[in-house]
């Protein structure tokens, strides 16, 4: 692996890193900005799909409206794979998102595992996400102490 390899799997884990701290911080403008333009987002539970967006404005607004239900979000990304061709990039990422939030007055924490499969380009030298298919594998829901 040369140089430019290692520069581009470090630069792609921190654009994958930093679209999951923004969620968390509620930074939804920039974090669609991570995203190419005419990106494309789906999201799935098993077959169903639960999401099918396209570009960072359809993003901004779907994901600031989800948000919008949980004091808390919290990503944690994990393994990472990455092939790289050029200027464009595929990939797949784990990651366990937390969402706590309120339902029937009672404080409640989702807890989902998530397997993102990513396609990447290079935009003037700067890596954006340009398609996002999120698998919810699997989740938990459980009250938690207020």
């Amino acid at each position: 692996m040369n140089n430019k390899e290692l520069e581009d799997r470090i630069s792609i884990k921190e654009l994958i890193d930093r679209v999951s701290i923004l969620g968390d911080q509620r930074k939804v403008k920039q974090q669609v900005q991570l995203f190419s333009e005419d990106a494309i987002s789906e999201t799935y539970s098993g077959n169903t799909v639960l999401l099918k967006l396209k570009g960072r404005k359809e993003m901004e607004l779907a994901f600031t409206d989800f948000l919008q239900n949980f004091e808390t979000v919290y990503h944690l990304n994990g393994q990472q794979t990455v092939t790289i061709n050029g200027d464009h990039a595929t990939g797949t990422s784990y990651c366990q998102v937390t969402l706590i939030g309120s339902e029937n007055s009672k404080k409640m924490k989702t807890t989902i595992g998530v397997l993102y499969h990513n396609d990447y380009i290079r935009i003037n030298n700067r890596w954006l996400i340009a398609k996002r298919i999120g698998n919810f594998n699997w989740q938990e829901k459980r009250e938690i102490n207020p």
